[in-house]
């Protein structure tokens, strides 16, 4: 349960509550607000009203109004008023005009009866008046307001009273206000789809609460609570009276929780309040249950055999009642505990009427105490993080030391810093960030500093999975395979099918398959049934897809030469219209289409198979039809095709060989099919022979077969439609063991097909067959085998007979291909006669190492092509030369290797050898688009590169003017220029400029060059001043500056005996300063430095004249204090108060003293000294004196007194029974037993 908060104080003064109107009635609902300027909204399904011909609202001061004209059903609605932060919901509910006069007859029944005990209870002094609540009213129009004397019941009981012996289902709380509930927090994430409501039932019946919440985006089964008042967890009393239930539906993903009151009682009636969490979730709700029929008890309703717990609220609210006590405004109970000791909670229990003090006290040691300011963290993780599956998750903390080092934990382990966890420090902020999260980073994360440590909570949330390509409808005949195929949108997700909203799942017979390749999931049903038409359904966490699966049964066919359809209808005289395969039929030759009385008759002459279809009769203005389906029969068939053989041909199978006769049959039914030899008829005996049939064909197999088994056989195969037969000849001649020689042909007496190759690799043992039909050629390629490894080669010679042995194995050897072909082909540079080509290495090298690379080229339309050079180069770039000018030519480079040359790459289309103009454009470095600064001596060296074909013509100068090759040089190349001085001078500052040009086209750029040197000493330093300990100085800046700016002065001092210089100021700005902290006595003088940013001048400037630092004596007069007397006579500050105890309790006095130096403290009882009663003890903690009398009794009655002393002196206070002069310093006080 959360910690419960602190209430907010409400805005309104007076709460419009639930009320049921007629339909046509005028109904008014009213509250009052706190304060008299408080701006009021009225709400209507959460949106704003404003007036109108339907709504009219009022303000007057405080006081606000809604007034709802001609009620209508549509006005049956949820209402609200706002006022600053409060919000109250109520609603309208509308009767027929039936229902409301009930209504009305019920509620002055019970406002009489009502009446009537209140005044019973009040002649007999002994009832227990409901308590009104003065926080609201609900006015209805004058048509429909009742009686005064029904004013008060009708506002709290408005609906009808429940039927004896019913279940009833809550209604909403009237008058709820949202600033008002108790224990709930601010952050409520509404978790709730149905929300408990309020309601009402009779001593003795039954009453449900429900509440519903949808677990689809949880990460964790939600929690639910039932509570009555704030405290009292409803969990512990489950028995006769009251029922807990629990239910989920796993289609809609939805939670229903119940709670069902069994029998009520008037005990019952009160608060409630349902609360759900999960994880880092939570929200809850109240709602009011109220008992009519009964008088209110002093038992709860966990005062059954099961529970036994008294609930004093009804005695406190009747001695509250009876005292006629005024009513106070809520107090939060939580706070009065947590503020209070412990010897106080039995009094405040009993004060607040709380009858679970015990679970009280242990969710009050709960309840997170408020948090001491860290040292070490200026700003902590959050409680709890959330972040979706693959993004980025960065978790920040602020420490108060810069220069900390700091831990990352993960469950309780230190987290390594990886591609995917990476660590940051900028200034006092520490990073962690988690790079494409996964489910395995949902855990606890702790950042620890020294001994102290954060933690938090981070939860990665997987994004729903999307279906992407849905089921589609299929109808398939029976026993037919079925596939329902869809694709989500993430690989290894998991989904749910089902038929008819039934989860299918792989059960004992394997009827269903389920198969999951990568994103594609697959719903297999090998052999379709009639059971299995239906809609399936397959579902994800982020969708669903759902198809249609018809399963049509076969018929049979039929041979006859003329079929008769004939349907009876109902009705006499019927119009129909007949339809085959959807399509209208007309009547033809072929076709009579006839109509006697009920009998509707379709002919068809002449049967062929394009008639075979779904006939279908569908009478006019009727919305059902009469269907039949034609088939059309298919006599059984032999199609024997055996290696381009006919029938009588003769099969031979050498001995010792497994005989397999595979004979393709069709026909429809599908025909029997019976093998003989001669005229027995082949059955399955000795487990040599075995006969099978399957759709399609018929298969006969002879394991090992012999010379016996030579001989004639037939097969035939019969269904209703006729028969067919086949004879199959079949020899059995003996294997010859002639072993074949490698490469060359053994023939026998039968007939030669060609040969079977096989291959391995040369450390395997086994071998693998390149070719299954015989090859008739001696020279055979063999592919598909992978480079650098060696292999080994083997023949068979093949006849009618079978297969001869396998040759001896060739020598090994290694396959070797040529390279893949180069990529990136292009063109570097062209001019007139030369082009520059590049390109890079084949992404596929093999085996073989690259022996070089080949480049060719032809004119444009011809396939001459001319090698550029001889042989390779081992380059991946070349020039060619001596090209036709205006040409067009194409270019081309193979790699080559052992095995050859690879595929050519081409350039993509043909290229004209000219050399192309590019305008000329100087490309100024970053560093010289402002002034170089340079001093003297220090090399120049400029690097302007440019652009421009053809090559530019490039002119330096200086000022306007042309440089001096004895102290410039210039150096050019294709593509760029360089200036370069060996040794700069002053004269060397100012502003170059460059010029590239080609025909009559150029462009300029300037450079600014300053050339700084140190500056010249200052001039005319001069002692403007001497006081003290204090020298004034003035001079002046110094003539040459040294071609840049003056940025200080260095001031130095030196005493004339030491003549030791030490810096004053080490950059002063000003020409004029203080020099201060000398010492006196002794003289000085001063010199000062220019300083500019190369350094300082050469020489500094001296002052002409010295300061002498003049000496002044005085005498240093010490101070004199007068000590103080701190000691003070004992003055007792706080009074003995007399008090009555109870016999065999504990009791205490206290009073309290101040004295210096500690007064010695002496208690007395009737004047007599009992320091030394083993029955008292005394307490001295900070001047407070406590005289403790263990479990006093009647004889510990009397005056006790107290007396202080010290060395200071003594105190007297007058007590009753003392003389005026005793000078003892006591207090008393009365004690009774």
């Amino acid at each position: 349960m959360p910690e419960p908060v602190k209430k907010t104080v409400s805005a309104f003064a007076k709460k419009p509550k639930t009320q049921v109107a007629e339909e046509g009635a005028t109904v008014v609902f009213e509250t009052e607000t706190e304060k008299p300027d408080a701006k009021v909204r009225w709400q209507c399904n959460t949106k704003d009203l404003v007036s109108d011909d339907k709504y009219v609202i009022k303000a007057d001061g405080n006081k606000h109004s809604l007034t709802i004209q001609a009620v209508t059903k549509e006005d049956g609605t949820a209402y609200a008023v706002i006022a600053g932060g409060s919000k109250v919901k109520f609603d309208l509910k509308v009767k027929e005009k039936e229902v409301m006069e009930e209504v009305k007859l019920e509620l002055k029944e019970k406002v009489k009866e009502e009446v009537k005990e209140k005044k019973e209870e009040a002649q007999g002094g002994a009832g227990d008046p409901a308590a009104s609540d003065p926080a609201a009213t609900c006015t209805v129009a004058p048509a429909e307001a009742p009686s005064p004397a029904e004013t008060p019941a009708a506002a709290d009981t408005t609906p009808a009273a429940p039927q004896p012996g019913a279940n009833i289902q809550a209604h909403d709380t009237p008058g709820f206000d949202e600033s008002q509930a108790p224990d709930m927090k601010t952050d409520l994430t509404g978790l709730f789809t149905e929300k408990p409501q309020s309601g009402e039932v009779t001593v003795g019946e039954n009453i449900n609460f429900v509440a519903k919440v949808n677990a689809a985006s949880l990460l964790k089964k939600p929690t639910i609570k039932w509570f009555k008042g704030k405290w009292m967890d409803l969990a512990s009393k489950s028995g006769k009276n009251l029922q807990l239930k629990e239910l989920y539906d796993r289609n809609s993903k939805v939670y229903t929780f119940e709670m069902q009151i069994i029998a009520a009682k008037p005990s019952f009636a009160g608060a409630y309040r349902c609360e759900v969490s999960s994880r880092d979730k939570f929200d809850s709700c109240n709602f009011d249950l109220t008992v009519h029929g009964g008088c209110p008890h002093t038992q709860s309703m966990d005062g059954s055999e099961e529970a036994g717990e008294l609930d004093f609220s009804a005695l406190l609210k009747k001695s509250a009642s009876k005292s006629q006590v005024k009513n106070e405004p809520d107090e939060d109970v939580w706070e009065i505990l947590q503020k209070a000791p412990a010897s106080e909670y039995e009094k405040i229990a009993f004060q607040y009427g709380i009858t679970d003090l015990r679970g009280m006290l242990k969710r009050l040691k709960k309840m997170k105490k408020e948090e001491k300011k860290s040292e070490v963290f200026l700003k902590k993780l959050d409680p709890a993080y959330q972040v979706e599956k693959g993004h980025k998750m960065k978790l920040c903390i602020d420490v108060a030391n810069e220069d900390v080092d700091v831990k990352w934990l993960k469950n309780g382990q230190e987290i390594q810093s990886t591609g995917r966890y990476i660590f940051e420090s900028v200034g006092n902020k520490r990073y962690l960030t988690i790079n494409h999260c996964s489910l395995s980073d949902d855990a606890t994360y702790t950042c620890v500093v020294g001994d102290e440590k954060c933690t938090t909570e981070l939860f990665v949330k997987e994004p729903p999975v999307t279906i992407t390509s849905h089921l589609e409808d299929q109808m398939v005949m029976k026993g037919e395979r079925v596939e329902l195929e869809c694709e989500v949108s993430e690989e290894g997700a998991t989904v749910k099918w089902e038929k008819d909203g039934v989860e299918l799942t792989r059960d004992e017979s394997f009827k269903y398959r389920f198969k999951k390749d990568g994103r594609k999931h697959v719903l297999i049903i090998n052999e379709a049934t009639k059971e299995d038409c239906g809609h399936y359904t397959v579902k994800t966490n982020g969708g669903e897809s759902m198809s249609e699966l018809m399963v049509s049964g076969k018929c049979s066919r039929q041979t006859t030469e003329q079929n008769e359809i004939h349907l009876c209808s109902t009705m006499l005289n019927m119009i129909g219209i007949w339809y085959k395969n959807g399509v209208e039929v007309k009547a033809d030759a072929r076709t009579n289409i006839t109509h006697i009385g009920r009998i509707h008759k379709l002919t068809i002459d002449d049967v062929k198979p394009e008639d075979q279809g779904d006939y279908t009769f569908v009478p006019e203005g009727y919305a059902f039809n009469l269907s039949a389906k034609l088939n059309f029969l298919d006599p059984p068939k032999i199609h024997l095709d055996c290696m381009g053989h006919t029938a009588d041909s003769t099969i031979m199978v050498v001995a010792g060989n497994k005989l397999r006769l595979d004979v393709p049959i069709t026909g429809d039914p599908a025909p029997t099919v019976v093998w003989t030899k001669g005229e027995k008829v082949m059955t399955e005996g000795d487990g040599r022979l075995h006969v099978e049939s399957t759709k399609g064909h018929c298969i006969f197999t002879i394991e090992g077969a012999d010379k016996q088994d030579e001989g004639l056989y037939s097969v035939i195969v019969r269904n209703p439609a006729g028969e067919d037969k086949a004879d199959i000849n079949v020899k059995v001649p003996l294997r010859c063991h002639q072993p074949p020689v490698m490469y060359t042909v053994t023939m026998f007496d039968f007939f030669f097909p060609g040969y079977v190759l096989e291959r391995k690799k040369k450390k395997s043992y086994r071998w693998m067959r390149l070719n299954f039909d015989p090859y008739t050629d001696t020279t055979y390629e063999a592919k598909r085998m992978i480079e650098g490894v060696e292999y080994e080669m083997r023949v068979y010679a093949v006849n009618a007979i079978g297969m001869s042995c396998h040759s001896a194995a060739s020598q090994p050897f290694i396959p070797v291909a040529p390279t893949s072909e180069p990529i990136g082909l292009c063109v570097d540079d062209i001019s007139d006669t030369t082009i520059s080509l590049k390109w890079r290495t084949p992404e596929h090298l093999g085996s073989s190492e690259l022996d070089g690379y080949g480049v060719e080229y032809c004119k444009e339309g011809s396939d001459e092509w001319v090698p550029a050079f001889e042989g390779l180069t081992e380059r991946t770039s070349v020039i060619i030369r001596d090209l036709p000018t205006g040409e067009k030519m194409q270019f081309r480079v193979r790699a080559y290797n052992m095995a050859g040359p690879s595929a050519p790459t081409s350039l993509a289309q043909a290229v004209t050898i000219r050399e192309i103009m590019q305008k000329p454009k100087i490309w100024i470095p970053r560093n010289l688009r402002q002034t170089l600064i340079k001093k003297v001596e220090e090399t120049i060296n400029l690097v302007i590169p440019f652009q421009g074909k053809p090559r530019p013509v490039i002119t330096w100068s200086k000022d306007g003017e042309y440089l001096n090759p004895k102290q410039v040089s210039v150096r050019n190349s294709d593509t760029d220029t360089i200036l370069f001085i060996r040794k700069s001078e002053r004269k060397d500052s100012g502003k170059y400029e460059v010029k590239l040009q080609i025909e009559n086209v150029e462009d300029t750029a300037s450079i600014s060059i300053q050339i700084v040197d140190l500056p010249g000493s200052p001039e005319k330093l001069k002692i403007m001043d001497v006081w003290g300990f204090n020298v004034a100085l003035e001079w002046k800046p110094p003539k040459d500056n040294g071609n840049c700016e003056i940025t200080g002065y260095m001031v130095q001092k030196a005493d004339k005996k030491t003549m030791e210089w030490y810096t004053v100021y080490e950059l002063y700005r000003r020409t004029n300063c203080v020099v201060a902290d000398l010492i006196m006595g002794n003289e000085y003088i001063f010199r000062i430095y220019a300083v500019n940013m190369v350094g300082l001048s050469l020489e500094p400037c001296f002052s002409a004249d010295s300061a002498y630092i003049q000496k002044t004596g005085f005498e240093y007069k010490p101070p004199t204090y007068k000590e103080h007397d701190f000691s003070e006579a004992p003055k007792f500050t706080h009074p003995l108060v007399s008090r009555s105890v109870i016999a065999g309790y504990n009791a205490t006095l206290s009073c309290s003293v101040r004295g210096i130096p500690k007064p010695k403290v002496t208690w007395y009882k009737n004047k007599m000294d009992i320091s030394n009663e083993a029955k008292y003890r005394m307490f001295s903690k900070q001047g407070v004196l406590t005289l403790e009398i263990r479990k006093p009794c009647s004889f510990d009655g009397g005056v006790y007194m107290c007396k202080a002393v010290n060395a200071s002196g003594e105190d007297l206070l007058n007590t009753p029974g003392l003389p005026t002069n005793c000078k003892i310093h006591c207090q008393s006080c009365m004690l009774s037993g």
